[in-house]
């Protein structure tokens, strides 16, 4: 078992590391860590409310029995050189700071943006970029680290990039058009969303998100040479807004291809990438990578994100595009809080000890 210990612990996506850590069979969570006002209580009662004393609960499992009344540490008393991996669900001025120091002696997971755009950073998705694993090693010795920071891709790019993975191999791809429309549990709950904003609503920004998604879908897609990445080169064009959903990020996709490719054919590409996948045998890997519905009325949040505990990419409405040569466009759906960020940082952590990077 390796030893990890989770940063940011009592947060939304903290409690979903917490969840998915729950039994695992390779990884053994044996500290948390989290801000001042909650260090030096037990994990359940500092994800209380202070004034209320309601449990701030994300998940809809209960808190584990293992991490009930595990103390929470402060982040300045960690000591990394302590574990085989730091899982860290920080924001990303303080992941500037904080995972380097962490990453000198120990690998370090982050679902922070602060590391994704550097040369010598990966932005890893188990399934899709496998071999760009080999940048850590590199990052290691640029940065004369024993450990590296190996971030997931903003929860937004996840969906994406998984399907347009076997679109690009087949048939190449020219231009991505891309409309959002994400749940509210991606804004987290500092700043959040204020719930008389979003009732009744649908707000058509998301700062930064739309830059994130254009650069990293085509950094995740594209060709790992001896020491950086050539990104994938084909156009991205995307809006993403935010509305009135719990769980789970909804994408309207428009794809351009180099090949012609219809529809039908498409589908069958998906689905033999996701039989094939090469981490179907890692313990959080679902049973299905993505499915593909037939139903027009399909995916829906509220009956598709929790497929295979939120760790399928959902897709439908697969149909040819008509304002394109050749083209095709779907609607898709991720599970922000589970394969686009916790459950989806396990699943990378089991890809890089099956890799023997760990």
């Amino acid at each position: 078992m390796l030893k990890v210990a989770v940063i940011g612990a009592t947060g939304a996506v903290g409690q979903e590391f917490v969840v998915a850590l729950n039994k695992h069979r390779w990884f053994q969570l044996t500290q948390v860590a989290a801000s001042e006002r909650s260090a030096g209580k037990k994990y359940v009662d500092a994800i209380r409310d202070p004034s209320s004393g309601i449990l701030r609960w994300h998940n809809r499992e209960e808190v584990p029995e293992y991490v009930r009344n595990m103390v929470v540490s402060r982040v300045e008393d960690i000591k990394p050189e302590n574990f085989d991996l730091i899982f860290t669900a920080l924001e990303s001025d303080d992941a500037k700071v904080i995972e380097p120091k962490f990453a000198r002696t120990t690998p370090v997971i982050s679902t922070a943006a602060a590391f994704r755009y550097e040369a010598d950073v990966p932005i890893l998705i188990p399934g899709i970029n496998d071999e760009q694993v080999d940048l850590l090693n590199v990052q290691k010795k640029n940065r004369g680290w024993k450990g590296f920071i190996a971030p997931l891709p903003n929860c937004t790019t996840t969906g994406l990039a998984i399907t347009l993975k076997p679109i690009l191999d087949k048939y190449g791809i020219e231009k991505v058009f891309m409309t959002s429309m994400q749940a509210l549990s991606g804004a987290g709950r500092s700043p959040g969303v204020i719930a008389l904003d979003i009732m009744d609503n649908v707000i058509p920004y998301i700062p930064k998100e739309e830059e994130k998604v254009q650069v990293e879908a085509k950094k995740i897609l594209g060709s790992m040479g001896k020491e950086s990445i050539t990104p994938a080169d084909f156009r991205v064009s995307c809006t993403c807004t935010r509305v009135p959903v719990l769980d789970g990020h909804t994408e309207s996709v428009f794809v351009e291809t180099e090949k012609p490719a219809e529809a039908e054919d498409v589908k069958k590409e998906m689905l033999k990438f996701s039989r094939n996948v090469s981490i179907k045998a890692l313990p959080t890997a679902p049973k299905e990578y993505i499915m593909v519905h037939d139903d027009p009325t399909r995916p829906q949040p509220r009956i598709d994100r929790e497929i295979n505990d939120g760790m399928t990419t959902v897709v439908g409405r697969l149909r040819k595009d008509t304002a394109f040569d050749n083209g095709i466009k779907y609607v898709l759906l991720s599970h922000n809080e589970k394969m686009g960020s916790a459950k989806g940082a396990v699943l990378l952590a089991e890809l890089l000890k099956d890799k023997k990077i760990l």
